[in-house]
């Protein structure tokens, strides 16, 4: 894939991470470009996948989500039916901002968004009646002091 990519590319991609909503011209002017070989490599990057979609990103407090819980999952059961299983549960629960299964110690980690510790529980109450896990282990996250989503491309 790094050799599909150019540092024009590169340019396009640093600048829609920013602001995606940027005027086909205006893009084309930071990069030092014209609109059409501009709108043609956003196309191929989404046709490469590389862009896979656009998004708004929204302030979780001011839509009452400002507790954010940090979950570490163990368990003793690595079958795959087990998998499926807890997959299929954390899918269902929209609180599940992303979940990465992990080396080492722990098999899984969480980051949960809920309005309050009392919906935090009322989260894990639902998870575990519905899979069986070994061990959790829950971190209230007390200030977010860098959030990034643009990558360093």
């Amino acid at each position: 894939m790094k050799d599909t990519i150019d540092e024009l590319d590169r340019k396009i991609l640093r600048i829609l991470q920013s602001d995606s909503t940027l005027p086909l011209d205006e893009l084309a002017k930071k990069v030092g470009s014209s609109k059409t070989p501009v709108w043609n490599r956003i196309r191929k990057l989404r046709k490469l996948g590389v862009i896979t979609k656009e998004v708004a990103l929204i302030d979780p407090q001011s839509v009452g989500l400002g507790s954010c819980f940090y979950v570490l999952v163990r368990t003793s059961q690595h079958e795959k039916k087990w998998l499926e299983k807890f997959v299929k549960a954390l899918r269902a629960r929209p609180e599940v901002m992303e979940a990465h299964r992990l080396a080492g110690d722990i098999d899984y980690i969480l980051k949960v968004r809920v309005k309050d510790a009392e919906a935090y529980d009322a989260f894990y109450q639902s998870l575990v009646s519905d899979v069986s896990i070994f061990n959790v282990t829950s971190l209230l996250s007390m200030e977010e002091i860098v959030s990034n989503t643009a990558l360093p491309v």
